[in-house]
């Protein structure tokens, strides 16, 4: 087993749009059992930021669910939507920083700009912000506030922790315009992204007045302390942003470990937009049966309680 820093902590942070399913199971076990593999804390966070696509009572149905799996976090849920104020504070940090500013465009605003220097192209379903605003609004009235990725990645970041320092391999710089931010994943190895080219200036806060997910989760995890991040590998595209947050706020880096991904029958990423079932937990340890499974785990049988502690010693053995 490798030697970690004492102090372990982990989360498991689900959005409350419906009850878990198959594959956020997935998550939540790879992170319950890298958290008890390591002597650490595990905890719960509800990230419901994004009200309007929140369903009312899934958070306590997510919650209940974990529990029947035997995965009770060691303190209680956190919730995002009363944490405001801790987002408000990061982003007057960063923009008395100089590094974020109000947005004025729509989405046909930054498609028009792409469109007419011949890169109109979507990522993830998400157009790359052109930066058009980063010199100010030009009389539109500010709707949303994006980070300013390129002036961040121009200049010396803050000072780090060591712990931090540690989890960022490096930042190559090959010109201005451009940074790529490399990282290491503990299952998927080395990554990298140029964050300027690749994503462009994101949001922080947007158009309808709520908070981004990319400033919540980095002022989140920083609160919390936690040290080690273990979720699904659909959100490693989100690890370069995180890191140059929590390095324009000067707070530490987690280490990271992105976990397989449960497809549907379509070939897609098992999800509640397309159509994924809730947990059937009329027999928890089938259910936690098929989401070891897919972590390399050798499948157990009898009580709840045995195969968790006979999973958290195959996950001690095999992780990095």
């Amino acid at each position: 087993m490798a030697c970690y820093l004492s102090g372990y902590k982990g989360r498991f942070a689900p959005s409350p749009t419906g009850p878990l399913h198959a594959g956020s199971l997935v998550a939540a076990l790879a992170s319950w059992l890298d958290a008890r593999a390591h002597g650490g804390q595990w905890l719960v966070r509800i990230e419901d930021v994004d009200m309007p696509r929140c369903v009312p009572g899934a958070a306590d149905t997510i919650v209940a669910q974990l529990s029947a799996c035997g995965l009770r976090p060691d303190e209680p849920p956190v919730y995002q939507s009363q944490r405001g104020a801790l987002y408000q504070a990061a982003l007057d940090q960063l923009i008395s920083a100089g590094l974020a500013y109000p947005c004025g465009c729509t989405r046909q605003d930054i498609a028009l700009v792409l469109a007419s220097t011949g890169h109109a192209k979507e990522r993830h379903g998400e157009l790359v912000y052109p930066g058009t605003c980063r010199q100010g609004l030009n009389g539109k009235p500010g709707r949303a506030w994006r980070f300013f990725t390129q002036k961040h990645a121009s200049n010396k970041p803050l000072a780090q922790s060591t712990r931090a320092q540690s989890a960022i391999n490096s930042i190559v710089h090959s010109d201005h315009d451009a940074a790529e931010l490399a990282w290491h994943d503990r299952r998927l190895g080395p990554q990298a992204q140029n964050v300027s080219r690749d994503v462009g200036d994101f949001v922080l806060k947007r158009a309808d007045g709520f908070w981004a997910y990319q400033l919540a989760v980095v002022v989140d995890d920083a609160a919390q302390g936690i040290t080690d991040i273990v979720r699904g590998e659909d959100l490693a595209d989100n690890t370069a942003r995180q890191i140059l947050l929590q390095r324009a706020l000067g707070v530490a880096t987690p280490r990271y470990l992105h976990t397989p991904l449960v497809l549907g029958a379509n070939g897609e990423k098992l999800s509640k937009q397309n159509g994924a079932k809730a947990l059937d937990l009329s027999d928890p340890l089938a259910a936690l049966n098929q989401a070891a499974g897919m972590l390399g785990l050798a499948p157990q049988s009898g009580r709840v309680p045995d195969a968790l502690a006979n999973w958290v010693a195959q996950w001690a053995a095999k992780v990095t």
